[in-house]
């Protein structure tokens, strides 16, 4: 029971992103937003969606699985910080990575501290969720995923950077 209210609270939280991404993405648009890496975005949708589903099979398959109360605070401090990341960017926050030509960057919030707060969050959320109710192969194969997938995002990321500055 509790792991699927915890899932499907997880699964409301990522649509709801989606539509406030996608809100975002129109308003970058509007501004001249040129987008980058568009070609890596559906492994990155394939991963998450893919990370869903391995969740509910290892938990399925499991049995009897009991979760760890302190986890699933850490998961929804963790969300806290999702939202000061996302409040930071305002309407420049994306799943896609989106630049206006000569727009500074967002230097402000946890950007202030590092250069990609987000992906550090997303680095911990699929940590956290599959290990708050002892799902080890998911966390562990699904970290490695997203530490290939990060390595060609965040390059995509630091040529967006660059090349609109020229622009």
């Amino acid at each position: 029971m509790v792991f699927t209210l915890f899932i499907t609270f997880v699964i409301l939280l990522r649509i709801s992103e989606l539509i406030l991404a996608r809100r975002n993405e129109k308003w970058l648009l509007q501004n001249g937003a040129k987008e980058y890496g568009k070609e890596h975005y559906p492994y990155i949708v394939a991963l998450h969606v893919s990370f869903f589903i391995s969740l509910v099979v290892e938990y399925s398959l499991k049995g009897s699985v009991s979760w760890s109360m302190l986890l699933l605070i850490l998961y929804f401090l963790l969300i806290v910080c999702k939202g000061w990341v996302i409040f930071s960017l305002g309407k420049f926050w994306n799943t896609k990575i989106y630049r206006i030509p000569k727009s500074p960057l967002v230097k402000k919030g946890p950007y202030k501290y590092i250069r990609h707060p987000n992906y550090v969050v997303v680095v911990f959320e699929l940590i956290l969720i599959p290990l708050v109710f002892e799902l080890y192969l998911t966390a562990a194969l699904f970290t490695i995923l997203n530490a290939i997938m990060l390595t060609v995002r965040i390059k995509a990321e630091e040529k967006a950077f660059l090349a609109s500055d020229q622009i």
